[in-house]
C-alpha cells in the first residue's frame, strides 16, 4: 500500500493502480478473522445445518440443492454488505478514505478497487462453498452456473452499494451495528436463505422485495429449474441504482 501512495501520478495507470489496490482490499479482508468467520465460517455452518434438518423439504429437489443457492446468495450479502461496510466505515473513520481519494488512484479508482476485491471474495466464497455442498452431494444443472454467477454479482452490486451507503453516512460504530444486525434479520427473515414460503405470513408478502429475497430466489430458481426470473433481476437493480445514487448523493468522505 506504500508503494501506491508513494507513486507518482504517472507512475502507473489507473487500471494498475485500481488492481493494486484491489489487491490490498482482498488481503486486507482475507486477513480480518472476524470477516472470514462473517464469509466462510457461518455460511458453512448454516449449509450443515440445513442439510441435516427438514426445513426445506418439498421445496423441489433435495435439501443441499435448496439450500447452496441460498448460501451463496448470504455469501454475497456477508462480503458485499457486512464486510466490505464495516472496513469502509473504519476507513473513513481514521482518514484512510479522504487521504487515498486525494491520491493518483482517486475517488472512482478507491471505488472500483472496492467492489474487484468484493468480486475476487466472492469467488473464493463460491469455489468453497461449491466444494462443501458437492461433497454433501448438491448436483446443479451445468447451464445454471452461467447465470447464477451473474445474479451473484448482481447481487454483490446491490449489497456493495448498500454497504457503502450506510458506511459513509453514519458513524462506524453504527455502521457495526446496522450492517450486522442486518446481516441477522436478512439472514434469518429475508428469503435469502429460507424461502418466503417456509417463513411468517408476516414476512412472505415482503421478502420478494428485498435484495435479499430476489437474490435468494433467483438462485434458486437458476440451479433448481435453470430459469432466470425477470422480477429478482429487476428488483436487484432497483435496489442497486436506489443505494448507488444515495450513496453517490450523501456519502461523506470524512
Amino acid at each position: 500500500m506504500s508503494k501506491l501512495l508513494s507513486a507518482p501520478a504517472g507512475a502507473a495507470s489507473l487500471p494498475r493502480r485500481i488492481l493494486q489496490q484491489g489487491r490490498y482490499e482482498t488481503i486486507a479482508m482475507l486477513r480480518n478473522g472476524e470477516q472470514l468467520i462473517l464469509a466462510i465460517v457461518l455460511p458453512l455452518l448454516a449449509l450443515a445445518g440445513l442439510t441435516v434438518t427438514p426445513l426445506l423439504d418439498g421445496l423441489g429437489g433435495s435439501r443441499v440443492d435448496v439450500a447452496t443457492p441460498g448460501i451463496l446468495a448470504l455469501c454475497a450479502m456477508s462480503t458485499a454488505f457486512t464486510g466490505q461496510g464495516i472496513a469502509t466505515g473504519f476507513d473513513r473513520r481514521y482518514g484512510v478514505l479522504r487521504f487515498l481519494s486525494t491520491t493518483p488512484l482517486g475517488r472512482g479508482g478507491l471505488i472500483a478497487g472496492k467492489i474487484l476485491a468484493v468480486l475476487v471474495v466472492l469467488l473464493l466464497q463460491v469455489l468453497v462453498v461449491g466444494v462443501v455442498a458437492g461433497l454433501l452431494g448438491w448436483q446443479p444443472r451445468p447451464e445454471a452456473w452461467l447465470p447464477g454467477l451473474g445474479l451473484l454479482v448482481l447481487g454483490a452490486a446491490a449489497f456493495t452499494a448498500l454497504g457503502l451507503l450506510v458506511a459513509g453516512t453514519v458513524r462506524p460504530e453504527a455502521t457495526l451495528a446496522i450492517t450486522n444486525l442486518l446481516w441477522i434479520l436478512l439472514g434469518a427473515l429475508g428469503g435469502i436463505v429460507v424461502p418466503a414460503e417456509r417463513l411468517p405470513a408476516a414476512a412472505q408478502g415482503i421478502v420478494h422485495f428485498l435484495p435479499s429475497g430476489a437474490l435468494g430466489q433467483a438462485l434458486r430458481d437458476a440451479f433448481l429449474t435453470g430459469a432466470v426470473p425477470l422480477a429478482g433481476v429487476l428488483v436487484l437493480l432497483l435496489w442497486t441504482l436506489l443505494a448507488g445514487a444515495a450513496a453517490i448523493r450523501w456519502f461523506k468522505w470524512n
